[in-house]
């Protein structure tokens, strides 16, 4: 028996050593692609909306192709090349379990009339999109994806009038992850179009996203000319949608679903990424060969 025990022992001192191995060079992977992005200050030229952005304190800005790179590749989202970059907070990276970004998407769908600002039903649009999302999820699964459910408002939807912003929060779940997502919303409006800047973190992340919006919300700035103030209605474009249409995610079918991000798989997939297969099926009790399990490219 004192034998037997010693032998298990053994092995089991074994699986642990090659387990902790795997495990570190996880890491190593993580700290590698973390080292490989640039990340800029300062005052950045947006490339779409004739705006410049302002790198708030405390943060740092990726370009389109590193953003698209962590969204995608990294975050396991679908492809969106609307994304213009985003702004990471300056204490974090993007692989780390209290990672959280914004995202910066320029749409040019005219001027967005404000009028039906305050006669919006909010809890009756919750309703409604809370149905419309369930009524998608086929498709979403269809599509490799977990299924959505947007359990409510994380902030109530709030409309500045006078600085013409408009910003709301939404809780949504992914499939049985025990920690929901946050998805914030900010829209920036201007004269032919607007700037869409979506907070993606945790529920867990809530008062540090909320901490910052004024921050963020100061750092796009239109130029003259594309201002608000600056529309003619001889010959400017009206928007198809009001406030209450963009609330209600009637431009979901041009920005996609990329604010609702699967940032939880990220550290699964470097694990993949670095080799570290046994960490993966740890992770997820999939077996090696499964076929459904996710595969990255372009490492």
């Amino acid at each position: 028996m004192k034998k037997k025990l010693i032998v298990f022992l053994s092995l089991l001192s074994l699986s642990i050593g090659t387990y902790a191995q795997e495990v570190d060079s996880t890491q190593l992977a993580i700290d590698a692609i973390e080292k490989s992005l640039v990340y800029t200050t300062g005052i950045i030229e947006l490339e779409e909306g004739n705006a410049k952005l302002n790198v708030p304190k405390g943060f740092r800005y990726l370009d389109r192709k590193q953003s698209i790179y962590v969204l995608t590749e990294l975050w396991g989202n679908p492809e969106d090349k609307s994304v213009l970059g985003m702004l990471v907070p300056e204490d974090k990276g993007v692989m780390g379990d209290q990672s959280w970004v914004f995202t910066i998407t320029y749409d040019n769908m005219g001027y967005v009339k404000d009028d039906d600002a305050e006669d919006i039903d909010y809890d009756e649009l919750l309703k409604e999109q809370q149905k419309e999302i369930l009524e998608g999820n086929p498709e979403r699964v269809k599509a490799g994806y977990e299924p959505v459910q947007f359990i409510g408002w994380a902030a109530a939807p709030f409309y500045n009038k006078d600085k013409k912003v408009l910003h709301w929060a939404k809780e949504i779940k992914f499939g049985e992850q025990e920690v929901n997502t946050l998805n914030y919303n900010l829209r920036i409006l201007g004269r032919k179009g607007i700037y869409i800047i979506n907070a993606i973190a945790s529920m867990n992340e809530l008062p540090e996203v909320k901490a910052n919006i004024d921050k963020v919300l100061g750092s796009v700035q239109f130029k003259e000319g594309s201002k608000y103030a600056d529309f003619d209605s001889n010959v400017d474009e009206v928007a198809a949608w009001t406030i209450g249409g963009l609330v209600a995610g009637k431009v979901l079918a041009k920005v996609g679903f990329l604010a609702v991000i699967l940032k939880f798989w990220k550290l699964i997939a470097i694990a993949v990424a670095g080799g570290g297969a046994a960490v993966w099926r740890f992770f997820t009790g999939r077996k090696k060969n499964d076929e459904n399990a996710p595969k990255l490219e372009n490492q």
